[in-house]
């Protein structure tokens, strides 16, 4: 097929948040002709859009980390006070004002359409395209109706729906005769009116053991943020990171990539704010073992950690919320104790969207789900750092996943005309270094908004056929995909692939700058671009803005013979 049908073909983008908006950007730039991007919601964002953020709400990056080369991003607000860390309504401008200024008028935007299927008629042989038929549903007049492309980006992030426990639900707590509001904290800004109407804010202090209180399940980065601002009605560092460790390769450099770079490695952690070594907010494994951890950027008073300390917020584990008490006052806990609520929030995580809108038909075709392994957990890496790990999780030894770079499945590789974005090192909401494991939450990239712009490189070069340094096959694919998923469990024991489907086969948390390295060698792009000589190039930071020519260094290649 030759690149001129190539680029006429039409792409759907399944999303508008960061991952979306950026592949849709590049897309455009290499002359993909017809760019559709569909969301269920009003507006662009995703995660950050205009209907889901509200007041108070911070994430735990800082400034300079969510940016892309071509548009750049003022301080967030309070900037001096927070270390600069990023807060919702700086990222939804941002995102507004990036798809106002790059898609607006170039790629077709189609709002509150919720996809219901997603599914492959034609597979691509012979040079003929793909098929891809998508089913969506206008949020606003209840029709449905089937949209065709030739190709596929899924940028609809992988842990999109929230998961509510059957004994936790709004119906169940209607069955137990619970007369208080519960629903899950991903709708917090619409019942935000309604919850301060039921308990004022009381701009902290402590709280009467008789009096109704507001009960979060669960104790995760979007629990924290959203206990805060209602207090104030509105592993922490004791400062942020200075740039030269934060954004650049020194801290990946000491620890262990699944391809070593580096004979150096290092096992750290974190303590912050003095919390006690009985506390509850402890983690059973040391943070080098996971990717879950806080950065509030400051130790503040004003702070989740800083008004538990203070008592303001009251935290009551560990323990595990089992249903509605039968008094219709509040919820159980599993000792047979109570506690009286006017509100339940449900900081119960998020469980994966892509099982709502694939059939296991279509799972199975392209290989999108988690399997049995095929090959047994060998450690052939051998590293110093990674002896001693904590116990493998039971499910890890149960299940696999292949999708190779974290971005194709493997099974589906030559067909180049699907693609995964965002999911390479995603960076959602986390849960903070006090949290378990075994709970909820997402995972997270120290610079998503470098990360992201690599990977879209990537999977436009995929998707027109460039050359790359990819498997030739489909078994070589595979074989790959489920080494790097086992590094992956050697690395990660208690996490990826047992968390549901979506979770994919690579999780580069500590080691993002090695990982965007790989893809942008997988293009036979030049790595390690902020430069520095043999001493100097671990401490420079590294900064979105040399991804700016990528566009062109691609298109240079293209035209070279091979």
């Amino acid at each position: 097929m030759s690149q001129y049908s190539v680029l006429n073909q039409p792409v759907g983008v399944i999303g508008t948040g960061v991952a979306g908006l950026i592949n849709a950007h590049v897309l455009l730039q290499d002359g993909f002709s017809d760019v559709t991007l569909l969301t269920r919601d009003h507006s662009v964002g995703g995660t950050w859009a205009r209907e889901r953020i509200y007041p108070g709400l911070h994430i735990n990056n800082v400034h300079g980390e969510y940016k892309f080369s071509q548009l750049d991003m003022p301080p967030p607000e309070r900037s001096e006070s927070t270390g600069g860390r990023l807060t919702g309504t700086t990222m939804r401008d941002y995102m507004e004002k990036f798809s106002k200024t790059f898609l607006e008028g170039k790629a077709k935007f189609r709002f509150q359409m919720e996809v219901l299927n997603i599914r492959r008629v034609k597979a691509s042989e012979n040079g003929e395209p793909s098929i891809w038929n998508v089913e969506v549903k206008d949020l606003r007049s209840g029709s449905t109706e089937v949209l065709s492309f030739g190709r596929i980006i899924l940028a609809s992030g992988g842990c999109s729906n929230p998961k509510v426990p059957a004994e936790l639900s709004p119906e169940t707590a209607q069955k137990a005769g619970y007369r208080g509001l519960v629903f899950h904290t991903s709708k917090f800004a619409q019942h935000l009116d309604q919850i301060l109407e039921e308990i004022p804010p009381s701009g902290g202090g402590e709280k009467d053991e008789d009096e109704d209180m507001v009960v979060v399940v669960g104790c995760g980065k979007s629990a924290q943020e959203w206990v805060l601002n209602l207090v104030l009605c509105s592993g922490a560092s004791p400062e942020p990171a200075p740039d030269f460790i934060r954004k650049s390769r020194f801290v990946s450099l000491f620890l262990p990539h699944r391809v070593l770079r580096s004979r150096l490695e290092l096992a750290t952690a974190v303590v912050a704010y003095n919390i006690p070594p009985d506390s509850p907010f402890r983690t059973t494994d040391p943070l080098f073992w996971g990717v879950r951890l806080s950065d509030d950027g400051l130790v503040r008073n004003d702070s989740f950690y800083g008004l538990v300390n203070a008592g303001a917020i009251k935290v009551v584990a560990p323990h595990r919320v089992t249903g509605y008490s039968e008094d219709g006052k509040g919820v159980l806990l599993n000792d047979g104790s109570t506690l009286r609520a006017k509100v339940v929030a449900l900081a119960t995580g998020y469980q994966s969207s892509w099982s709502s809108i694939f059939s296991q038909e279509t799972i199975d075709e392209i290989g999108l789900g988690k399997h049995a392994p095929n090959i047994p957990i060998v450690d052939t890496w051998k590293y110093t750092s990674t002896q001693n790990a904590p116990k493998l999780h039971p499910d890890n030894e149960k299940w696999a996943t292949s999708i190779y770079r974290g971005i194709v499945p493997a099974k589906n590789i030559l067909h180049r005309d699907f693609a995964i974005a965002g999911a390479v090192v995603s960076s959602f909401k986390l849960l903070p270094p006090i949290q378990k494991a075994s709970d909820g939450g997402y995972q997270f990239s120290a610079n998503p908004g470098y990360t992201f712009e690599v990977g879209a490189h990537w999977i436009s070069s995929y998707l027109q056929g460039d050359r790359m340094k990819i498997p030739a096959t489909k078994e070589e694919a595979l074989l790959a995909a489920e080494k790097e998923s086992v590094w992956m469990k050697i690395r990660f024991p208690n996490m990826l692939s047992w968390v549901n489907d979506s979770y994919s086969t690579s999780l580069d948390f500590w080691t993002w700058p090695q990982s965007a390295d790989d893809l942008l060698e997988d293009m036979y792009l030049p790595s390690v671009r902020s430069g520095g000589n043999w001493l100097t190039w671990p401490f420079k930071a590294i900064d979105s803005r040399e991804l700016s020519t990528l566009g062109q260094e691609r298109q240079q290649l293209r035209s070279k013979p091979l």
